[in-house]
């Protein structure tokens, strides 16, 4: 039994987070989460006007998806037949299924164990790391010119 309760603790929810400029400038946050304990994996993105909004929409859809584990898993394996409740519940929320098969290779990556509210502070390194993600193409640019 001691084996189990180790796994269980140890089993964190792994967050994969990118983020893109389309071309009307939108701000395009793609999040790959896998969940261990039911072994799936759930893309979804949201767009957002401004990097700061962007962040900001990120950290509540971080929270959401953390919060419902159980319904996402439920309606989008279980049921998989329904996925249009899928696709409201995630819509409520501002996420949309991410059907894309390639993710991006510059991601911000972050871990959270199951059930548990996503520390604050964890969120300053994707942070960074996706603030620099958009300057890395742009950095690439200038030194071409």
């Amino acid at each position: 039994m001691a084996t189990t309760r180790t796994q269980t603790q140890t089993s964190r929810n792994d967050y994969r987070c990118s983020m893109e400029r389309n071309q009307s400038g939108k701000y395009c946050v793609r999040i790959k989460v896998h969940y261990p304990r039911h072994a799936w994996t759930l893309g979804v993105y949201f767009l957002a006007s401004s990097f700061d909004r962007a962040m900001k929409k990120l950290e509540e859809g971080l929270d959401f998806l953390q919060r419902n584990e159980e319904k996402l898993w439920f309606w989008g394996v279980d049921r998989a037949e329904d996925l249009g409740f899928s696709a409201e519940f995630l819509k409520e929320a501002g996420l949309r299924l991410d059907r894309r098969i390639e993710f991006p290779r510059k991601a911000a990556n972050l871990s959270v164990a199951p059930e548990k509210d996503v520390p604050a502070f964890a969120l300053a390194p994707v942070r960074r790391g996706l603030a620099e993600s958009l300057e890395a193409p742009r950095a690439l640019a200038a030194a071409g010119d």
